[in-house]
């Protein structure tokens, strides 16, 4: 485990000895014990400075750091973000609904995205006065002035164009190519600026692009922004001057823990100096859209060994959690850390990590080298932070996990475990 990129998680050391894994200044194993497994366990203090780092990073210019609540929604780290000035990137009306309730002074700081926002959701969004629609489609901008119209009152868009723009990353997370389902031909873009312009009920205030999702080079990211440059400076030229430039989010982690980027100020720097490259005749206001980067690694998923099962020359580690409450492996063949909680004694051996569901793709990891474990024991899947909890699941109607956010020495509940009575309740016979 590379310690500077999971420092929120690291073994407790003793005279040199190392010892169970905490979470800044609380042990998992006290985690465990007082609110069960799995377990969703994030540093509040990671989170900050995940956050502070963007801020810093384009300090010389105004912007706005807009989290992408996707990636993680639980209102205690919505509320911790806003109270720290950040804003948000938002895709469904349960997203904004989750801010009114965390955040409700943040709601000026709120961009909508999404392919396929629907009326009352753009309503909504109206009627609660965010920041500007990030719009995909001809279609959707006529709906948004139909809305707007209906309301008096004017509506604040950014077209997210797509740039073409190759990023070597999952194809599931992949949005920045003309094949993609997300945006709008940046070739087509000026003359739908100019139709809008046109509008009573509607104002064309920033252009937005988002090329994907686990993105490491910083290469892509400018590559897109120089194409949005020669946008704006075209539209400038015609009299239509945006204020804002939106940039997407995409910017990804290593989640194999290797030396590889290890420095997340150093990431977030080469990132900024590319946008801030390409945009350098630009003056208006910068947003960003990080997810990822800021809660991935202040987050783990912590849960209790079953049972350790051998079939042949498979051996099996059969744990609490499965693939309902992180997805990613089976999803996307993802790599998460696992590492015991309270290392045993002993060699590492190839096993695969899997849960109870009766599915084959219910696995964390397959033919993965892990120090001894016994059935009681705890393990910890590292970088759960993001895209963990938000995609959990009541498949084979087992309940999702209880949350808990460590600040500092101090922990608190902030998503109890769901029970039967969450699981039947919306149901009808």
């Amino acid at each position: 485990m590379n310690p500077d990129l999971k420092k929120s998680f690291r073994p407790f050391q003793r005279n040199g000895v190392r010892g169970a894994l905490y979470c800044d200044g609380v042990s998992l194993e006290t985690l465990a014990r007082k609110y069960g497994t799995p377990l969703y366990v994030y540093s509040a203090k990671q989170i900050t400075e995940r956050l502070e780092l963007f801020q810093r990073a384009f300090a010389g210019r105004e912007h706005l750091v807009c989290y992408a609540v996707k990636a993680n929604s639980s209102l205690a780290i919505l509320k911790l973000l806003a109270e720290r000035g950040a804003g948000f990137d938002i895709v469904s009306l349960g997203e904004l609904a989750r801010l009114v309730v965390a955040a409700p002074n943040a709601i000026d700081r709120v961009v909508f995205s999404g392919v396929g926002k629907t009326e009352s959701e753009i309503v909504a969004a109206l009627v609660d006065g965010i920041l500007q629609f990030n719009v995909e489609s001809e279609s959707e901008l006529e709906l948004l002035a139909k809305c707007a119209r209906r309301l008096k009152k004017k509506a604040r868009f950014a077209l997210r164009v797509n740039p073409d723009v190759f990023a070597e990353t999952h194809p599931y997370i992949s949005t920045g190519l003309r094949e993609h389902k997300f945006g709008i031909d940046i070739r087509k873009a000026a003359e739908i600026y100019r139709a809008a312009a046109r509008s009573k009920w509607l104002e064309p205030h920033g252009i937005s692009v988002h090329i994907g999702s686990q993105i490491r080079s910083a290469e892509p990211f400018g590559a897109a922004m120089e194409r949005v440059s020669k946008l704006l400076m075209q539209l400038k030229r015609e009299g239509i001057a945006l204020k804002v430039v939106d940039a997407g989010g995409g910017l990804g982690i290593d989640y194999h823990g290797g030396s590889e980027g290890a420095d997340p100020a150093a990431k977030v720097q080469e990132y900024a100096a590319a946008i801030e490259k390409a945009l350098a005749d630009f003056d208006g206001k910068l947003l960003i859209e990080p997810g990822r980067f800021i809660v991935a690694q202040a987050g783990a998923l912590v849960t209790r060994v079953l049972n350790v099962k051998k079939n042949g020359k498979k051996t099996f580690v059969i744990a609490d959690a499965a693939m309902n409450d992180l997805i990613r492996p089976a999803l996307y063949q993802a790599y998460h850390e696992i590492v015991p909680v309270k290392p045993r004694t002993g060699r590492a051996r190839a096993v695969d990590v899997v849960g109870p569901v009766c599915e084959t793709g219910d696995f964390f990891a397959r033919d993965r080298m892990l120090k001894p474990v016994e059935a009681g024991d705890l393990v910890a899947l590292l970088d759960a932070g993001a895209y963990g909890m938000a995609q959990s699941s009541n498949y084979n109607s087992r309940f999702r996990a209880a949350e808990v956010l460590v600040e500092g020495k101090q922990h608190r509940l902030i998503r109890r475990r769901e029970k039967m009575k969450d699981l039947l309740a919306t149901e009808i016979i």
